[in-house]
């Protein structure tokens, strides 16, 4: 009985100093800094890089829809210019991220940084000082022109001092970043962007690196980001804006599926003119987090384009429920 009871005690100590040892670990060791290259990029002084730029921020790229303070909401979704100055806050299980200022305030937004440093931030998701960014905002393939015209733009925006805080991480949170479960996503490997025109070719463009139709249409993993789902099939749990512009607790919504499945693709027996009229009637579900405002700046020739390229993904068959439900979303 004694060798038992000594066994189990050497069974608790070695225990206590394993979680000891691991939340020693997690507290310390998250905060990984991590290497990329600085892109070539330069902000262009060119009138009509800048107005590409801001095209894209307002409108495909749907920057400000995360970069504006929620209290904005209905204002970008009306389509107007509001200020980029941060605001959207994401609670995760993991902790919470803040969208940041972008303006070009020294203190408080990204006038302090090099084109080279929002560009790297952009193209491999490493932030200035080294550290990875949640993988929220995956433009990493930008064409050159277009990640140029984006930085050109906000080159231009009028300074905002609006300290956001930095991003919070819990226990769990600090585990993962500390084992390496958080990543920068960028590997650098831009495709050259092909010339707009209704092509498929160019709807892959849109659909993969402006509009990130992938990265709400696909479902997630809450605790690292990374894709859990068949790409495009939807099942995706989103939170939703109230009409003062806070997080919904009492509902939900489900992003649903846009592969071309007969039973459960949402447009699989849309007609071109079925696509193009949704994204001009905008919202229809209020607090929906998708970006109808910005998207509906998009050209015909643009959606055509994007129409015809969703038009070509594999079918594939999904029973998760999809659009509004009720209570929280489920992991935030």
């Amino acid at each position: 009985m004694r060798l038992i009871i000594h066994a189990l005690k050497w069974f608790v100590i070695v225990g206590v100093i394993l979680v000891g040892g691991f939340i020693v670990f997690a507290l310390t060791g998250y905060d990984t800094k991590f290497e990329a290259p600085y892109p070539a990029i330069t902000a262009s002084p060119d009138s009509a890089v800048i107005a590409r730029g801001k095209y894209l921020v307002y409108g495909p790229a749907h920057c400000a829809h995360c970069h504006s303070p929620t209290s904005e909401f209905n204002r970008v979704e009306a389509g107007e210019e509001v200020p980029l100055s941060g605001g959207f806050n994401f609670v995760l299980p993991i902790g919470t991220v803040f969208t940041p200022n972008i303006t070009t305030d020294v203190e408080t937004g990204i006038g302090s940084f090099t084109d080279g440093e929002i560009a790297r931030a952009m193209r491999y998701g490493v932030k200035k000082d080294g550290g990875a960014l949640m993988d929220f905002m995956p433009f990493y393939d930008l064409s050159d022109e277009d990640l140029t015209a984006v930085i050109s733009y906000l080159r231009t925006t009028e300074p905002i001092d609006n300290k956001r805080p930095e991003n919070t991480w819990n226990l769990m949170g600090k585990a993962i970043w500390a084992i390496g479960g958080i990543v920068p996503a960028g590997d650098g490997d831009v495709p050259v962007a092909p010339g707009m025109d209704s092509t498929v070719l160019y709807g892959e463009y849109l659909a993969k690196s402006v509009a990130n139709c992938m990265g709400c249409h696909t479902n997630r993993d809450l605790q690292t980001g990374g894709w859990i789902g068949p790409y495009y099939a939807g099942g995706f749990p989103m939170e939703m804006i109230d009409e003062n512009g806070e997080i919904d607790k009492t509902r939900h919504v489900i992003s649903p599926n846009l592969t071309q499945d007969p039973e459960t693709g949402r447009m699989a027996s849309w007609s071109r003119e079925d696509f193009i009229n949704r994204f001009r009637t905008g919202r229809i579900i209020e607090g929906s987090p998708m970006p109808w405002g910005p998207f509906s700046k998009m050209s015909d020739l643009e959606l055509i384009a994007l129409y015809k390229f969703l038009k070509t993904l594999e079918p594939i068959n999904s029973s998760t429920p999809v659009g509004v439900q009720d209570g929280p979303a489920p992991g935030y």
